[in-house]
C-alpha cells in the first residue's frame, strides 16, 4: 500500500501518518513543497522513535512523483468527491493521495480523475476531518479489503492470559 501526501503543511499530522504507515507496512510518499522540515521536533514527536524505520520518499513535485513511480493510478481523497471511500476496490499496491491541510488536492487534478476520487462521509456543515485521521480511515479500509495481508491480527496480554 502507498500513502501519498501532496504538499503537507503540518508536521505533527505527517508524523502521525508516518507512524500509521510503519504500523501497517505502508510506504509514505511526500510531495514538495512541505510546510515543515523533516527534522521538525513535532514530526519526530508524533512519529515517535519510529521515523527512521519508515519507508518514506520525498519528491520535488507531482510530476517527479508520477515519473518515479511509472505514472500509477492514484486514488484521491477529497471532500468534493461523489463516491465513498468504501466504494473503491483497492489492490494491495494502491496509491492513495491526500492533499494539503489548508486546501486539499487541487481541483484541476480532481476533475481529470473523477472515477478515482473518493470521500469520507460526514455532516455537511463540517469542512473536513483531520488529515491523519482521514489517512487512517481510508488506509484501514484498503487493508481490510486485502485481508490485512502481513499484519498481526491477534494480540497478547502482558500480565494475564485469555481464557
Amino acid at each position: 500500500m502507498n500513502i501519498v501526501l501532496l504538499e503537507p503543511e503540518i508536521a505533527s499530522n505527517t508524523g502521525n501518518i508516518g507512524r500509521t504507515c510503519l504500523a501497517t507496512g505502508t510506504r509514505l510518499h511526500l510531495i514538495e513543497p512541505l510546510g515543515f522540515h523533516l527534522d521538525d521536533k513535532n514530526l519526530k514527536r508524533a512519529g515517535m522513535d519510529y521515523w527512521n524505520e519508515l519507508d518514506v520518499t520525498r519528491y520535488d513535485d507531482l510530476e517527479d512523483f508520477l515519473k518515479k513511480n511509472d505514472y500509477p493510478a492514484v486514488y484521491m481523497a477529497t471532500t468534493k468527491a461523489k463516491r465513498c471511500y468504501t466504494d473503491i476496490r483497492y489492490d494491495k499496491d494502491a496509491f492513495i493521495m491526500f492533499g494539503r491541510e489548508g486546501g486539499g488536492i487541487p481541483e484541476e487534478l480532481l476533475v481529470n480523475n473523477e472515477e478515482r476520487c473518493m470521500r469520507i462521509p460526514m455532516m455537511s456543515d463540517i469542512r473536513s476531518l483531520n488529515l491523519a485521521n482521514s489517512v487512517a480511515i481510508v488506509l484501514y479500509e484498503a487493508l481490510r479489503q486485502n485481508g490485512f495481508e502481513g499484519l498481526a491480527r491477534e494480540g497478547e496480554l502482558h500480565r494475564l492470559s485469555w481464557n
